[in-house]
């Protein structure tokens, strides 16, 4: 008989993992639940199907965007009255994704072996998000997957929303920047060098902005593959070590602190909180496990760990609130809203406020950044090149007028 690790609540409000020996997914569920517990996770020890192993291997492949219109025709088909497993069993198969239909087909043998379907998409490990697994287990407790799947599905697509407008207002300034370097980078390594040919035949005296541009550019030129071969194996370890959890916290705390910046990524982490824990709790999700699961929500793992740390607090009797001060992420009005909700009874609503306050504000504070980034960048740009020019028209005026005499 297969052993499964359990992590369920119970009604002291702890948290724990259990061991359970069952024939399948469900009856080690049914056990845990028999026994008072809230189970938040399944997980099978001992290996994963095949399907499981393939889907992991191709973990984070999965388009969001087919993820979203697979759940917005799941909510369709519920909505006209078909069961749930029905509905996936048609979605299933008028999936086009190769991968998103291998990770779906072993959701759905697992389904078929007695699993909930919470508990199916959390064995797929990270390729979906905790916060959508949480929130169908939420929907199946109450009896309402559709009205969960509709309100995950709002949550999603706002972020995905504020997401793109970040990266496409940082476009226009990130081109500019690459054409800069690589127009400054022709000047230095072939255009400088030649000229400085050209006045090593006149021997003339050059003035000293023209030494040092030349210094720089002859500097380059003679160890471009040394600085070249530096930046590439620099970049990969960096790369390398930005992509552990150790590298990736340290960046995100770094990217907090910077002025202007970190205002808007610390504006971003805490809208993407604020809204994801106001869904989970609107789908019936406990405070604790759903705080727990919204931490896991947000992007930054700096602001995310220090989330997390608030768990043990509330769980022991602590206001959310004063429990969320304590990090000294969260901005007064933040806290003094939840406050507020924690209060009235309505802390879905404050937070839901919450995020749709930071999600105008951060836009506002992007069109501010970007119309002062736009210019700065060009004014910089253009000293820089004008800098070079004026190294080279320099000696030039100076033998004309040395020919002139």
């Amino acid at each position: 008989m297969p052993q499964f690790s359990i992590k369920a609540g119970w009604p002291d409000g702890s948290v724990a993992d259990e061991a359970v020996l069952a024939a399948d997914a469900g009856a080690a569920r049914t056990e845990i639940e028999r026994r008072g517990g809230h189970v938040f996770e399944v997980r099978r020890q001992g290996g994963l199907s095949l399907a499981s192993r393939t889907a992991r291997k191709s973990r984070g492949r999965v388009k969001m965007r087919d993820f979203l219109l697979f759940n917005q025709e799941m909510i369709a088909l519920l909505k006209a009255g078909l069961p749930v497993v029905h509905s996936f069993e048609i979605l299933l198969e008028r999936q086009e994704s190769p991968t998103l239909r291998r990770v779906l087909t072993d959701v759905r043998d697992r389904v078929n072996s007695g699993a909930s379907l919470s508990d199916a998409f959390a064995a797929q490990g990270d390729i979906f998000p905790r916060l959508y697994w949480t929130s169908l287990k939420a929907g199946e407790k109450s009896g309402e997957i559709e009205t969960v799947l509709r309100r995950y599905l709002k949550y999603q697509k706002t972020v995905m929303n504020l997401a793109r407008k970040v990266v496409s207002t940082l476009v226009y300034p990130a081109i500019l920047i690459v054409l800069s370097v690589v127009l400054i980078g022709i000047l230095m390594t072939f255009v400088i060098p030649r000229f400085s040919e050209f006045f090593g035949d006149f021997g003339a005296e050059l003035p000293l902005l023209t030494q040092i541009v030349i210094g720089i550019a002859t500097f380059l030129r003679r160890n471009v593959l040394f600085i070249g071969g530096g930046l590439v194996v620099g970049g990969f370890f960096l790369f390398r070590w930005l992509k552990s959890a150790t590298g990736r916290e340290t960046r995100d705390a770094v990217l907090i602190r910077i002025p202007v910046v970190g205002g808007i990524m610390r504006r971003f982490a805490i809208s993407q909180f604020t809204r994801s824990l106001a869904t989970l709790l609107g789908g019936g999700t406990p405070l604790v496990p759903a705080l727990e699961n919204s931490s896991d929500a947000i992007g930054n793992r700096f602001v995310s760990r220090r989330v997390r740390d608030v768990v043990g607090r509330v769980r022991e009797g602590g206001e959310l609130w004063r429990s969320l001060e304590a990090t000294g992420i969260f901005t007064n009005l933040t806290l003094e809203m939840i406050k507020v909700g924690e209060e009235s009874g309505a802390l879905e609503e404050m937070l839901s406020s919450v995020s749709d306050f930071y999600d105008e504000e951060i836009d506002m504070l992007l069109a501010r950044v970007i119309s002062f980034v736009e210019p700065a960048i060009l004014v910089g740009m253009g000293l820089i090149i004008m800098t070079i020019l004026l190294s080279v028209y320099l000696p030039i005026f100076r033998i004309m007028s040395q020919i002139k005499g």
